[in-house]
């Protein structure tokens, strides 16, 4: 998902019930670094009846079935990723969260960290970088923990992308410095730290003409 979504004209409904006023007060105050308390469900639902369909779904069931969560969060991402192509937000969603719960279950940190992420990048590819930062920040808070600097630095550049979407230019610019640094000291393709060079943009000295001045 390196390269961004067309973004969607309203962001999709979730399931999820909208921050009130002063959840939204309290956010703010937290800053734009700070993750917010995680809103991952101490367990699963039933899987929606029209998700119920196709080899990856049944794939997914039989490996639900025997709790077999590394097979589990493989086939939901598998599906995530079908439904992120064709652009069915809320089916993707859902496949997503399935895929963090079980990757968190079989104790594979870093699958779940990128998954964060990925929850991230998709809710913002649909048009929703409000509720896309507190998964990017989670996935950075996380991945700062067990040092993973290159899924840091992916999800510094996917909050900063986010804080974009919402107007938070100067906020936006230090992400991407932030993971400019973290990418190259990681190793990172070079083209995820041209994307985040892109996101820093270029700072002008003092008495440096911009670019495009005469």
């Amino acid at each position: 998902m390196g390269a961004q979504q067309p973004r969607a004209p309203r962001a999709p409904n979730w399931g999820e019930p909208r921050p009130g006023a002063g959840r939204r007060a309290i956010e703010r105050i937290q800053g734009w670094l700070r993750p917010v308390p995680s809103s991952r469900p101490p367990a699963l639902r039933e899987l929606p009846a029209a998700l119920r369909h196709g080899p990856l779904a049944d794939a997914y069931l039989a490996a639900e079935g025997t709790q077999d969560h590394a097979r589990a969060a493989a086939a939901a991402a598998g599906a995530m990723d079908q439904a992120i192509a064709a652009e069915a937000w809320w089916p993707a969603d859902v496949w997503a969260h399935r895929a963090l719960w079980h990757y968190e279950r079989a104790g594979l940190d870093l699958e779940a960290i990128r998954q964060a992420r990925l929850i991230g990048e998709l809710r913002s590819a649909a048009g929703d970088a409000a509720t896309a930062r507190r998964y990017f920040a989670e996935a950075i808070d996380e991945a700062r923990d067990v040092g993973a600097e290159r899924e840091q630095g992916l999800a510094t550049l996917g909050l900063g992308r986010a804080l974009l979407d919402l107007g938070r230019v100067t906020e936006a610019r230090r992400l991407g410095g932030a993971a400019v640094d973290l990418l190259a000291r990681s190793g990172a393709p070079e083209l995820e730290i041209d994307q985040a060079r892109a996101l820093r943009g270029h700072e002008v000295a003092v008495g440096e003409p911009a670019r495009g001045d005469a």
